[in-house]
């Protein structure tokens, strides 16, 4: 039982204020920056208070319109081929660790073991590893600039398989017995039982893999050869520009900021199932 002393209930508190202020000084100094023009921001010392260009830089990157040398990609086309992207990741991710579980724990087939670990030892093998025949693959399939070629790589998840494997084992097997009783095939099974027991792990596994496909930086970076297929993490870096170019940083601020919002809202709004499926132990 944690006693409550006032020196070391103030203690905790202050202690978390200090850790909020440290996480949101960078962001204060990001919005700061994308209130100013070009200019103001690399004069020493920077501003530190919000200025009156807010309405126009916020403008500018979600329509392309900031004439930078680099690039002129619209933030609302990466938003959405980086939303797309971390979907179809998230969701395929989900499917196929699903399927995957369901076979080796409930199927007898020869090798059964052998294949769940097959499957558990490619964590050695991240697609940064096999970046170039994947990235092979992909150009012969003509996959290069497509949704597919951006998602179809990063979808399967021996993690993700482990996972649903380790919850699957906790059901009992009484009620596979009652379902072959009632008549239900396998399908049916994975369906009507295993889905629905499933659905905090799913929203956990969800909100994870969302937030990993959202940050993928290198792959993207090789097969999106378009500015209308680059995801937002590939556009920040191409709005800072390289050599002489002029970066212009109110609106690469502004950029950062935006690209913020989507992972923040998954995780706002899936905050209740995210944490109910990484505590609950009553399956």
């Amino acid at each position: 039982m944690v006693e409550n002393r006032p020196g070391l209930h103030l203690f905790s508190h202050a202690v978390m204020w200090l850790g909020m202020l440290v996480i949101a000084a960078p962001l204060y100094l990001a919005f700061v920056a994308s209130t100013h023009q070009p200019q103001d921001i690399v004069q020493v010392p920077m501003p530190l208070l919000p200025g009156t260009n807010a309405w126009e830089t916020y403008r500018d990157a979600l329509l392309g319109t900031s004439q930078a040398s680099s690039s002129n990609a619209p933030v609302w086309r990466m938003l959405w081929v980086s939303t797309v992207m971390a979907l179809l990741i998230s969701v395929g991710k989900i499917v196929i660790a699903l399927l995957s579980a369901f076979a080796v724990v409930y199927f007898r087939f020869p090798l059964r073991k052998l294949c769940f670990w097959a499957i558990f030892i490619t964590l050695m093998l991240p697609v940064e590893v096999r970046i170039m025949p994947t990235y092979q693959v992909m150009s012969d399939l003509g996959l290069l600039n497509t949704y597919t070629g951006l998602t179809l790589p990063l979808m399967a998840s021996a993690t993700a398989t482990f996972l649903f494997r380790q919850f699957f084992l906790t059901v009992p097997d009484e009620l596979l017995e009652a379902a072959r009783m009632d008549g239900a095939g396998p399908m049916r099974f994975f369906f009507d039982i295993l889905l629905p027991l499933s659905r905090t792990s799913m929203a956990a596994l969800f909100v994870i893999q969302f937030i990993y496909g959202w940050n993928q930086y290198l792959w993207p970076l090789l097969v999106a050869t378009s500015e209308d297929m680059y995801p937002v993490a590939v556009g920040i870096t191409a709005l800072k520009g390289s050599g002489e170019s002029v970066a212009h940083w109110n609106v690469v601020m502004a950029t950062a900021l935006l690209a913020m919002l989507p992972p923040a809202l998954v995780v706002v709004l899936m905050q209740k199932w995210f944490v109910k499926g990484l505590v609950d132990t009553e399956k």
